[in-house]
């Protein structure tokens, strides 16, 4: 559902620039100095705001509290223009955000040339059914989605895919093919995922690698950023070293890790770390 439609107006504007900029007070501040005529807040299942949205010459301008609180002076500022209140799901309302600045990105962002190597997605298909079977529309995050495939792979296994990667290029290159949904896509950096998102039944890091000398500590926080919003983790990597940092990642974050080598690809997904909560 579109975010406009939420709030039950024509057309809406967020004052945040980007997705990345959902956690920023910056936007409560600049929202609660505009001098609106009307104003809408939405609450959640719980009564807690997630969005508060006011209306100047210029039309509907929003902030979303998915990521952060609104202020005092912002309550207040919403109070003195008697503003109404609207109720909806946190989960709709989510999406919602997300399919806006992905659309917003996809205007701005020419996608990558094609980069997936078309026997991937089987090989993906193999390893994840494997490991959790077909899902029944649980979500299970897709880290550093890249163009989508593995985004894919999890939507037609069953499960409800939430992606997110850095790279816009790619990001409106899976867009363009299918494999990425707007309302399941984020671009933000992987090192600081749970700000944005709260934890899910099951993620996905595949091909996490080259980690080397001079990439391990940047994987390291990536793959516990995933730790931390996944209750149930599957990594692929290239190399059995990798493994090893996997597995101490892993136990670093209360984690079992089982490992197992998967013959059907000889470099992208060759070894698969599994972990699971002791």
């Amino acid at each position: 559902m579109k975010a406009a439609a939420i709030l039950e107006v024509d057309a809406l504007a967020f004052i945040e620039p980007s997705f990345a900029a959902l956690t920023d007070p910056l936007y409560t501040d600049l929202l609660a100095t505009d001098n609106g005529d009307e104003g809408r807040m939405l609450v959640d299942e719980h009564d807690d705001p997630i969005a508060v949205a006011f209306h100047e010459k210029s039309g509907w301008i929003a902030g979303s509290f998915l990521c952060r609180h609104p202020s005092v002076a912002l309550i207040d500022a919403f109070e003195q223009v008697n503003g109404e209140i609207y109720q909806e799901d946190r989960a709709v309302w989510a999406a919602a955000v997300r399919e806006y600045f992905f659309l917003l990105l996809a205007k701005e962002v020419p996608p990558a040339m094609e980069d997936l190597n078309p026997v991937r997605k089987g090989i993906l298909t193999d390893v994840i059914e494997g490991v959790w079977g077909k899902g029944s529309g649980e979500t299970c995050i897709d880290c550093g989605c890249g163009s989508g495939v593995g985004s894919l792979v999890l939507r037609e296994l069953g499960f409800t895919p939430l992606s997110y990667d850095n790279d816009p290029t790619l990001l409106t290159l899976g867009f363009e093919k299918g494999r990425l949904l707007p309302e399941e896509t984020m671009c933000l950096d992987a090192t600081l995922v749970s700000r944005y998102i709260d934890t899910v039944p099951k993620g996905i890091g595949i091909m996490m690698g080259e980690i080397n000398t001079f990439s391990a500590d940047m994987w390291h926080r990536i793959a516990a950023g995933l730790f931390s919003v996944s209750k149930e983790t599957l990594i692929t990597v290239g190399t059995e070293p990798e493994t090893h940092l996997i597995r101490e990642w892993g136990e670093e974050a209360g984690r079992k890790v089982e490992v197992r080598e998967s013959p059907g690809d000889a470099f992208y997904d060759h070894w698969v770390c599994v972990a699971r909560k002791e």
